[in-house]
């Protein structure tokens, strides 16, 4: 079956690698919207999104670093396109988020300490920027009367076994109550909870070609038996604008995407390749988790992601079942090594050709 007959007609294991999360969608036409952390990967996409689907008033992309942002202004140029602007600027500081906030309608905060032995080794570091920072959105937002802001976080925030999830856990719940601090007319909170992105820097995908196209002769395995969430910057970008249109305030969304043991990357980038097992770092987990079994209770299933309710406000639950939600068995989770959506070599093939070529 050709490429183009496999997406328009995909068999049901592939159905997790083809779920677009387009709808519904949020209107950014005629919006200022601004990108914590907006000259990384998820940042990038996203602009580029806003730019061929939307017509802002403004985009604002805000960050501390200049050179990735001269850098990012060679693509993405102000004088071409007029509505960006780019704003020297850290989350740790809160009277600068205020000032860059002014006239802000929706917010997507993707500034974050993302590396774990990085983290482990700079506690006070990853604290101030993904703990105090989330603090410091949260004020500055209800400050500057921001109407929607998402917040990203990440598989490790669930059940944490270290401190770079802790903090997004904690950051986590610093969004999931924001939004009752803001009152009835302050800004709408979410959270978008999602796995390990192919292609981002860092991931394990680019860095096995890289060392396949060096000619290595064996590919470094952590663990057999680990397994990860996947999920492209396409989906990704597109579960973040569609969970914005959802939010009511408070919710943790999480997509249905697939997963996929290390060796059986391994094993479909390079057939037949040894392997070299390293052992897992200080920090990681065998198996990643996004529902925690604690969570099952106030967790409701869409048709494609899972919403879990913020503990402190059951008043949504009415408004998700009316809408087509149900909700999860008593001993539910969403755990990588369970996960019934299996990516396999075919499957990580379309995951890389629409990450690179989409």
């Amino acid at each position: 079956m050709s490429q183009t007959a496999l997406k328009q007609n995909p068999p049901a294991r592939l159905a997790a690698v083809h779920r677009s999360f387009r709808k519904p969608r949020i209107n950014l036409d005629g919006k200022t919207v601004m990108i914590t952390g907006g000259t990384g990967s998820f940042g990038k996409r996203l602009t580029q999104t806003i730019i061929d689907e939307y017509k802002p008033a403004k985009l604002i992309i805000f960050s501390r670093d200049e050179l990735k942002q001269y850098e990012m202004a060679q693509r993405f140029n102000p004088a071409e396109h007029t509505f960006m602007r780019y704003f020297i600027g850290d989350i740790r500081d809160q009277s600068r988020l205020e000032q860059a906030m002014r006239g802000v309608d929706v917010v997507v905060h993707a500034a974050a300490l993302k590396h774990v032995p990085i983290a482990e080794y700079n506690p006070f570091e990853c604290i101030k920027t993904n703990v105090m920072g989330a603090e410091n959105v949260v004020r500055a937002a209800i400050s500057a009367g921001v109407s929607k802001v998402c917040a990203l976080s990440t598989d490790k925030a669930a059940n944490p076994i270290n401190l770079y999830g802790a903090s997004k856990l904690a950051s986590d719940k610093i969004f999931a109550a924001a939004s009752s601090m803001g009152g009835s007319d302050g800004p709408v909170f979410s959270i978008v909870r999602y796995g390990n992105v192919v292609g981002s820097r860092g991931s394990v995908a680019p860095f096995f070609k890289k060392l396949i196209a060096e000619g290595a002769k064996e590919l470094p395995i952590t663990d057999p038996r680990m397994t990860r969430f996947w999920i492209t910057l396409p989906q990704a970008v597109d579960f973040v604008l569609s969970s914005l249109s959802m939010a009511r305030g408070g919710e943790t969304f999480v997509p249905k995407i697939p997963s996929m043991s290390t060796v059986e990357m391994a094993n479909s980038l390079a057939p037949g390749m040894p392997h070299r097992v390293i052992g897992i770092r200080p920090g990681e987990k065998l198996h990643e988790t996004m529902v925690p079994l604690d969570d099952a209770h106030s967790t409701l299933e869409l048709e494609d992601r899972f919403v879990i309710l913020p503990s402190h406000d059951n008043s949504q639950r009415q408004h998700y079942l009316d809408t087509n939600a149900k909700a999860v068995a008593a001993d539910f989770s969403y755990v990588s090594d369970s996960n019934p959506e299996h990516l396999d070599a075919h499957g990580l093939q379309v995951l890389l050709e629409e990450t690179f070529n989409g």
